[in-house]
């Protein structure tokens, strides 16, 4: 369990170095790009290890209705997490749209791992998500749109999402977590 919160923990510090601490990072100019890139790696290596050796209690499991809403959310966390939203006509307005999608991510995943491991991986990742949501909009309250795109670019991104989703599906049954049925 230990590798799984240092490795969420990194995550965070990796992502708000910036923000949290812009007199260290600044000085660093383009290497602290690497330094960051580097620690978001060696989180995500911390995230996988850690979860796949933790373990803890288990509080509920997949659902043939949970693995459905799951697998509809993560479609829509998928177009989110696309250029589909800035480049659209319907979430064009939208100011995170990735962080939101990412949000989304964790809190489907949740829904189907009702373990401890997946509590601190999913659940710490998606508050991760909503501070920075809320530490970006502190530190830049003006912020303007994109402008309107076209909702033919809505539709590529979102069939796009339905292909990709059907791949990351079909990677995690390889990896022993089914995530069709």
């Amino acid at each position: 369990m230990l590798l799984l919160i240092l490795g969420v923990a990194l995550w965070w510090g990796a992502h708000l170095f910036k923000r949290v601490a812009p007199g260290v990072r600044a000085p660093m100019g383009d290497k602290g790009k690497g330094v960051v890139a580097l620690a978001i790696v060696a989180s995500i290596v911390l995230m996988i290890f850690g979860y796949r050796m933790a373990d803890g209690a288990f509080f509920w499991g997949r659902h043939p209705a949970t693995v459905g809403i799951n697998n509809l959310i993560m479609i829509f966390a998928l177009y989110l997490t696309s250029p589909g939203p800035s480049k659209g006509a319907l979430f064009y307005k939208m100011r995170h749209p990735m962080l939101t999608g990412f949000f989304l991510w964790t809190a489907a995943h949740l829904l189907v791992n009702g373990d401890v491991p997946s509590f601190v991986l999913f659940g710490g990742l998606g508050v991760w998500a909503l501070v920075e949501m809320a530490v970006i909009n502190r530190a830049e309250p003006n912020w303007t749109p994109n402008p309107k795109g076209a909702i033919k670019k809505d539709a590529i991104f979102l069939a796009a999402s339905v292909v990709l989703l059907a791949v990351i599906g079909y990677v995690h049954g390889l990896l022993g977590y089914p995530a069709f049925g």
